[in-house]
């Protein structure tokens, strides 16, 4: 039976487009029957589909990002996901402003898989580390002037003039010696059939005419996702689909041994069938409420893990592990480590001087917590092919992934992209963490399309965890209390180590990340890596390594300037001498804050309060960061926090202060509340009411500046989150005496 989604219903205009087949697009795109789809629906004529096969330089070939409709409004093919950090709109901007097309009109859409879409750097294509702008920035521009350039072609034909007597505002094609006009749709048809030019031989704009780029230009997505219009992963549907809810083992590696009332689940109003999956059972039914039900009610004898893991890439969680003992394991460990950096001569330093300061710092594991849990939508297809609907940051590695678990040829198997209802790193390829193989295996054994959503429940059991480090810090101290030298020891596994396996020649930069190359003008420092395995699956969270090495680089150094008798901002502002960049970032965050005053101070509200100061250099960007703070009850209220970003240059100032807001709170909510806590091998929190996120009462202002420095671009998503959480804990540390190692600030005691 063919099945295919209701378009008018399911998917409005401007939502991402979720496709039965490559070529159903034609109707829903009001494209003429005569036209080709390549990919998931860009029309082009059959002369350019012969063009399709050759090898082509990836963010090149227009007509696979671009179709110009009669309208005049753009369908633009967005090689990044749309998850709120507002890629859609910045996408428009860029290709617009080269275009010369008003970023309004278009409508953005998650590009499928395939090599077009491989802009990151040229040769790859994810949705994270704060890349997607910036290493394609240069590419969409230069695709958006060459679609222009078509467009020029195009006319000059039509009118029957030289191409150079033309030009364009937006939207539109000039020829002002005769004073005629022609819209873009006019000719668009025209245009995708030409040759696209060679991406070096058209000009762009010159920055001091840019219409669009470096304005506040008003989000895409926005106004779908206000009223209901927008579409999830969750909220994918197709003719003939059952639902699918899972109950995985309590611990990771567990098998089935038996399932003791599957008849009697079976028989549960609305279940279709009960299925065994790896490390998992499963109900279909035709409501996935249903099926929710049936799984919870579903007794099973699991059984213990073997030798042999579940799944490769999986770890088998033992029985007795504990986030408390790990962490005491992880502070306790030995050894001087592997080197990531060495500059002087730390080591002697440190052996020679007469005041040294010691402390050993901790972070935590952390749940990625986002408000839509995964899902995936699956369908096998009469012609052979595979559709697939997931939240996912890197389309091509799960059609890699499913092609080898299948073995479908990739080619036919299609990768649909839908919003992502927050991510933070949670929708990479992590083994035993996505419900795409159950959901595939389920479409297969029951011949129809599955629906599978897991529960809040058991997204927190198998959500894979932002890694947890023991820092031991010394820092050398002069006779003026200046740091002459410093060496971190982290105790820890990195992420990237963790998923593509551990090479005892090798460092996971991403583990030491917010440790090394710290700007300040320390002279003698080493910073090495302890390599300690975890029990946990682990995952890139926003900032990743810096997320927690920021917080514990600059909190150590809080302490040295205390030990040294400085103060906090006065002291980084001398070892930055020299460094003008990062020293003009310090003082605009001290101005903008109204000058820095240390505290504790009273209030005009006669609280008492005091301030913090950290910086942080993820990314390609530098922050600096300034928090006020108090205690009510025992508790850590954050009034103000003032950052300033200096990423280079920029396309949005909205989206940028809107994306410093987000990862304030993110920052926020990790040092405050959030910590993943296992006892016998099982998380505590199995929702949010034991796993607490900042609620919107204890969000503080936040006061954002950006500086220009017109220095390379630099990343925006994830750069204002590390420099967070250590402002935020030196401030409770000079309000209250207690020196702050660790996160979060729940698990201490404060007198008010």
């Amino acid at each position: 039976m063919k099945q295919s989604l209701d378009i008018a219903s399911e998917l409005p205009t401007g939502a991402p487009v979720n496709l039965s087949r490559r070529g159903f697009l034609l109707s829903s795109a009001g494209v003429t029957a005569g036209a080709l789809v390549l990919g998931f629906g860009i029309p082009v004529s059959p002369a350019r589909a012969q063009q399709a096969a050759e090898k082509v330089a990836p963010g090149t070939r227009v007509p696979a990002f671009l179709e110009i409709r009669p309208d005049n409004t753009v369908r633009l093919l967005s090689p990044f996901v749309e998850g709120g950090q507002g890629v859609f709109t910045a996408m428009a901007q860029i290709v617009g402003e080269e275009l010369d097309m008003d970023p309004q009109s278009f409508i953005v859409e998650n590009a499928p898989a395939g090599p077009d879409y491989l802009v990151v750097f040229g040769k790859m294509r994810i949705t994270g580390g704060s890349m997607s702008v910036r290493t394609s920035y240069d590419t969409m521009r230069k695709l958006g002037a060459s679609a222009r350039q078509m467009i020029l072609q195009a006319a000059a034909a039509r009118l029957d003039v030289p191409v150079g007597e033309l030009d364009t505002k937006p939207g539109q094609v000039i020829h002002a010696a005769s004073n005629r006009t022609m819209n873009y749709g006019d000719v668009a048809g025209d245009a995708m059939d030409l040759p696209v030019p060679a991406a070096d031989s058209v000009k762009l704009r010159d920055p001091s005419q840019f219409r669009w780029i470096r304005q506040p230009v008003k989000r895409l997505d926005i106004a779908d996702k206000s009223t209901g219009r927008a579409i999830f992963g969750i909220d994918c549907k197709v003719d003939g689909m059952l639902h699918a809810a899972v109950q995985h083992a309590p611990r990771l590696g567990m098998t089935v041994g038996k399932i003791r009332n599957a008849d009697q689940v079976k028989g549960m109003t609305g279940v279709e069938s009960v299925h065994t999956l790896p490390g998992a059972v499963a109900v279909v039914a035709e409501r996935w409420w249903n099926a929710k039900r049936g799984a919870e009610a579903l007794q099973v004898d699991w059984v213990e893990p073997g030798d042999e893991q579940l799944m490769k890439g999986a770890r088998n969680m033992p029985a007795d592990f504990s986030t408390a003992a790990f962490s005491d394991r992880l502070a306790n460990e030995t050894g001087q480590g592997k080197e990531a950096e060495n500059e002087g001569d730390a080591t002697g330093v440190l052996k020679d001087s007469k005041s040294v300061v010691s402390a050993t710092y901790r972070s935590q594991y952390l749940h990625h917590a986002q408000l839509e849990p995964p899902s995936t939508l699956a369908r096998f297809n009469d012609d052979g092919t595979l559709d697939v609907w997931m939240p996912n940051q890197a389309p091509e590695q799960y059609q890699a992934d499913i092609a080898k678990q299948t073995g479908l040829d990739a080619a036919k198997i299609n990768i649909h992209s839908p919003l992502l209802g927050g991510f933070f790193g949670r929708h990479f390829l992590y083994a035993a963490a996505n419900p795409y193989p159950q959901a595939i295996q389920l479409a297969q054994e029951t011949k129809r399309p599955i629906k599978l959503i897991w529960s809040r429940e058991e997204e927190f059991l198998r959500d894979p965890l932002r890694p947890m480090a023991a820092v031991r810090f010394r820092g050398a101290l002069d006779d003026d209390g200046m740091p002459v030298a410093i060496e971190a020891i982290s105790a820890c596994e990195g992420p990237s180590e963790a998923l593509s396996g551990h090479d005892d020649n090798k460092l996971d930069p991403m583990a030491v990340e917010g440790l090394t190359e710290k700007p300040y003008a320390i002279p003698n420092r080493r910073i090495a890596q302890v390599f300690v395995e975890n029990p946990t699956q682990l995952a890139y969270w926003r900032s990743v390594g810096n997320s927690m090495n920021d917080f514990l680089y600059e909190s150590f150094l809080d302490e040295m300037a205390d030990k040294g008798g400085k103060d906090p901002y006065e002291l980084r502002m001398k070892l930055l001498e020299g460094n003008d960049r990062l020293s003009k970032l310090l003082k605009t965050v001290g101005d903008l804050s109204g000058g820095w005053k240390r505290g504790p101070f009273t209030a005009q509200d006669g609280t008492r309060r005091a301030r913090g100061v950290a910086m942080a250099s993820p990314f390609g960007s530098h922050t600096a960061a300034i928090a006020e703070v108090s205690i009510r009850n025992g508790e850590v209220v954050v009034h103000d926090v003032w950052e300033v970003i200096d990423p280079g240059s920029i396309v949005n100032p909205a989206i940028i202060k809107a994306q410093i807001n987000s990862a304030t709170a993110l920052g926020l909510s990790q040092v405050l509340l959030e910590e993943t806590v296992y006892e016998n091998g099982e998380p505590l929190a199995r929702n949010y009411d034991l796993y607490p996120i900042l609620p919107p009462d204890r969000m503080p202002r936040v006061h954002v500046q950006i500086i220009e420095s017109g220095e390379k671009m630099g990343g925006i998503g994830e750069p204002g989150l590390p420099a967070i959480p250590p402002a935020v804990a030196n401030a409770v540390s000079t309000l209250t005496g207690q020196r702050i190692r660790s996160m979060p600030l729940k698990n201490y005691q404060f007198d008010s």
